[in-house]
């Protein structure tokens, strides 16, 4: 499977599954799509209006990874469930990071 991530020489693009109101906030590991791309699954407990699932995944993804929020920002796919999210940072580290969460659950 190939991953959900493209490293760039200071950032990280990660491309996320969404689930909105899915009753409680968790990255559900990686998923890979019919068309072969592959996609972190996560789900929020937020509702997806004016942008409460997006904060609530930038939270999760925050949180779960231990890095600001502010080096999270979204790439695509602000109103898809699909979306690639830029993560500012050293990319070998981040990937660490998502590589803990991912196996750690």
């Amino acid at each position: 499977m190939n991953t959900a991530w493209r490293a760039f020489p200071d950032h990280l693009r990660l491309s996320v599954r969404l689930t909105p109101n899915g009753g409680r906030d968790a990255i559900d590991g990686l998923e890979a799509a019919s068309d072969g791309e592959c996609y972190l699954k996560a789900r929020v407990s937020a509702a997806p209006e004016k942008g409460k699932a997006n904060k609530a995944l930038i939270a999760l993804l925050s949180k779960s990874l231990g890095i600001p929020k502010s080096t999270l920002a979204f790439v695509s796919g602000d109103t898809a469930r699909k979306k690639i999210l830029r993560i500012e940072g050293e990319p070998e580290d981040l990937i660490k990071r998502l590589g803990a969460v991912i196996d750690g659950g």
